[in-house]
């Protein structure tokens, strides 16, 4: 079985109820739950949450919630891994055949496609690795990123590099936030994601968007808005 999993919980705290937020008219979560749909990658859609609110809404645009998430699953110090864990044991436990292959798929992440998502399939599948993770590049070289002093003063996080050229310096990537396909025996065992056992899902920034604070909101809200209107 193809498993996708929504992980999203109602606990949210610098954006109030932001996985089912209003987000371009849709609650946020909706956006995910129809890329995966439309994606045709999966034999079945979950949403793991603790919260009713969240799982009816989920239900209403198409997920199955199969169960509801501990408190234990849901505080603000559990990381990804266990609740996708905890899903594919559920699901192995409860459903009609095993997990082979799960996708995470952020529900704060309205930029994700169904496209991508395939891509994301076909990395992990032809690759042969444990997982396929979406990122991006950093926008700016972060060997010459600076930092503000307790006393307001500037410097730099790697003062070596201060006369080397950013053409000179190597790219960075970073997660993009979107999904992460992976291996159910990966997930179930607990094997990291950013180490050697991953491939890389490259998505170009302009479809990139952490959504943590109001600013980011917004701004998600505009780039979406441009998007919706030409080629992306």
């Amino acid at each position: 079985m193809k498993l996708a999993i929504i992980p999203a919980r109602g606990g949210s705290k610098r954006i109030p109820r932001k996985n089912i937020k209003l987000f371009c008219g849709k609650p946020m979560l909706a956006w995910s739950i129809e890329a995966a749909r439309d994606s045709a990658c999966f034999d079945r859609i979950i949403v793991s949450t603790d919260d009713a609110e969240i799982a009816a809404i989920a239900r209403q645009f198409g997920a199955d919630v199969p169960f509801t998430r501990s408190p234990a699953l849901s505080d603000d110090h559990t990381g990804v891994t266990p609740v996708i864990a905890h899903a594919i044991g559920w699901m192995n436990a409860n459903g009609p055949q095993p997990v082979e292959l799960a996708c995470c798929i952020y529900a704060t992440a309205p930029f994700v496609s169904a496209t991508d998502l395939r891509r994301g399939l076909d990395t992990l599948v032809q690759e042969k690795c444990d997982y396929a993770l979406a990122v991006t590049s950093f926008p700016f070289p972060i060997q010459r990123a600076i930092r503000l002093t307790a006393n307001r003063r500037i410097e730099m996080f790697r003062p070596e590099h201060f006369t080397t050229r950013s053409q000179d310096l190597e790219e960075a990537w970073h997660d993009a936030g979107q999904f992460c396909w992976g291996k159910a025996s990966a997930w179930l065992t607990d094997v990291p994601v950013f180490a050697q056992g991953a491939a890389p899902v490259v998505l170009p920034r302009h479809r990139v968007q952490d959504i943590d604070t109001p600013e980011d909101w917004q701004r998600a809200e505009l780039m979406f808005q441009l998007l919706a209107r030409g080629p992306q």
